[in-house]
This record gives C-alpha cells, sequence and structure tokens, in this order.
C-alpha cells in the first residue's frame, strides 16, 4: 500500500465533506489540490481510479444527508392507531406523507435542467475558468445578500417552495457544470433571490444533490465500470478511505452550516470565494506549474 496515496485520499474526503456543502466549490478545491499535489509529488494510483474517485467520494457526503434528514426525505411514516387508556399505543400504522412526495416532485422537476445540460456539455477543467466562476460568484453573494438585508423571506420552509421556484432553481443548478461555480452556491444564490430563506434554501439544495449525484455516480460507473472492475485491493482501500472521510466531515460541517445560516448571511462565503480565485490567478501567473490538470 502506498501511504501518500492513502494519505491523499483521506485529505480529498475532507476537502469533499468541508466544501461540498458550503457555497464555495467543491470540485474547484478538488482539482486545485489535485493539481498541485501532481506537481509534489509522483505517487498515482492510475487516471481512471483518479476520475472515479473524485465522484465516488460524493457518495459519503450523500450519505451524511440522508441519515441527517432521514425525517424530511422518508415519505412513509408511522401513526399509531389505537392507545390504552394509560397512553401506551397498541397498534401503529404505515402511512404515505404527501408532502414529502410532493417536495421529492419538486426536487425532480430542479433536476431536470443539470441533467440536460450535463449531456449536452463537457467543459475542461482549467484553472483560470475555476478562479473566474470563484470570484463571479463570490460577488454575486455579496451583492445579492447586500440586496436582501432589508428584505424578509416570502419562503420560510422547504415544503413551501413552490413548483416555479424549485424551476428556477433547477435551471441555476445548471450552471454548476462550469467548474468553480459550486452547485450549492449557485442554487442558494437562486434561493435567495427568490425570497427564500437561508435555512430552507440549504435544505433544498442539500435534498437536490442526492438525485444528482446518485445519477453522475451511476453514469461514470457505466462509463467505466471495466476499469472500475479492475481496481486492485489497494485502490478499494484508497476509495472507501476517501468515502468515509467525506461522510464523517459531512455529518459535522452540515450540522454547523444549518446553525451558521439561521443567524448569519453567506456575506463570509462570498468574501472567501474572491479571495481564492485571487490566489489562484496569482499563483497561475507567478508559477504556471504549480497547477498540472
Amino acid at each position: 500500500m502506498d501511504f501518500l496515496l492513502l494519505l491523499k485520499s483521506i485529505l480529498l474526503g475532507i476537502i469533499e465533506g468541508i466544501t461540498e456543502w458550503l457555497p464555495v466549490s467543491s470540485t474547484g478545491h478538488i482539482l486545485l489540490f489535485d493539481g498541485i499535489w501532481k506537481s509534489l509529488s509522483q505517487a498515482t494510483a492510475n487516471q481512471a481510479f483518479d476520475d472515479f474517485f473524485e465522484y465516488f467520494i460524493q457518495l459519503g457526503a450523500i450519505l451524511s444527508v440522508i441519515i441527517l434528514f432521514f425525517g424530511k426525505l422518508c415519505p412513509f411514516k408511522l401513526r399509531e392507531k389505537a392507545t390504552t387508556n394509560n397512553g401506551n399505543s397498541l397498534l401503529k400504522r404505515v402511512y404515505s406523507d404527501s408532502t414529502i412526495w410532493t417536495m421529492w416532485g419538486k426536487v425532480a422537476v430542479a433536476c431536470i435542467p443539470c441533467v440536460i445540460v450535463g449531456i449536452l456539455t463537457d467543459i475542461a477543467d482549467q484553472p483560470w475558468l475555476i478562479a473566474i466562476a470563484l470570484i463571479v460568484y463570490g460577488v454575486a453573494f455579496l451583492v445579492i445578500e447586500k440586496c436582501n438585508e432589508n428584505r424578509p423571506p416570502k419562503t420560510n420552509d422547504v415544503h413551501s417552495i413552490t413548483w416555479t421556484q424549485a424551476a428556477i432553481i433547477g435551471m441555476a443548478q445548471a450552471l454548476s457544470v462550469i467548474p468553480g461555480t459550486s452547485r450549492s452556491g449557485v442554487t442558494i444564490l437562486a434561493a435567495l433571490l427568490l425570497g427564500i430563506s437561508r435555512p430552507a434554501g440549504a435544505e433544498f439544495t442539500f435534498f437536490l444533490a442526492i438525485p444528482v449525484m446518485v445519477g453522475v455516480n451511476l453514469l461514470e460507473f457505466w462509463k467505466n465500470k471495466d476499469a472500475v472492475m479492475a481496481f486492485n485491493t489497494y485502490q478499494w482501500t484508497y476509495l472507501f478511505a476517501g468515502f468515509l472521510t467525506a461522510f464523517v466531515i459531512s455529518l459535522l460541517c452540515i450540522k454547523r452550516l444549518m446553525n451558521f445560516v439561521r443567524k448569519h448571511d453567506f456575506k463570509p462565503f462570498g468574501w472567501y470565494r474572491i479571495a481564492l480565485g485571487a490566489l489562484v490567478l496569482a499563483m497561475i501567473w507567478l508559477f504556471p506549474s504549480s497547477f498540472n490538470f
């Protein structure tokens, strides 16, 4: 086993677990880290492994969402049908919650634009493009949050998001095919513009990630199934090290993000994106060999 590759897997899992849910572009951070790593180290599993790894660890992040929000995601509930005199339940019946089915319908509608754009486009991962996207959407966060300072949200609950709002958020999500944009970032921006509260917008963004990321992983597996099935034991160890790390870090990150957005706005993330984008542009200019994509 190559312990440098194991270390890289864990570090990428940490990056994925933190940045997938923050509006700062997980793909951008992973690509930038991977480019610098390749410049500093010759340790590599193979290109097919590297490509699949970046998608596979997203499943660890998705699993954390399913666990944390299971009550809001699962439409099947238990209801007490009868109780004794002292209040103990005699019988429980499974019922289907129509509001959750409706929410999943809105999620499905919001996923359609991203699926279409993802199939029709193939944008190369370029450091300068990541940097520009980081800066542009960082500025957007500052501007939109400034405009929203004295405007109370019209929608305060994820189930109150309308079909039209869901479709518009879905169209915004399609912009995330551009590296550095941030899927969560662009959907949260759209939610803020539509008058959706930060917690409700963040939750809807988390729920949108489930079908999108699962679908992308299935597609990547199908496209590279021969190479994936040929991975050796060590490579699968690296994969699950990244998967488990992303899962644990996501559990911690999502809870803290939800607590943060209930009390604060997204301006700090806007400033972070601008600073990181400027740093990347400076490094491209000063040390062009630092990024080996």
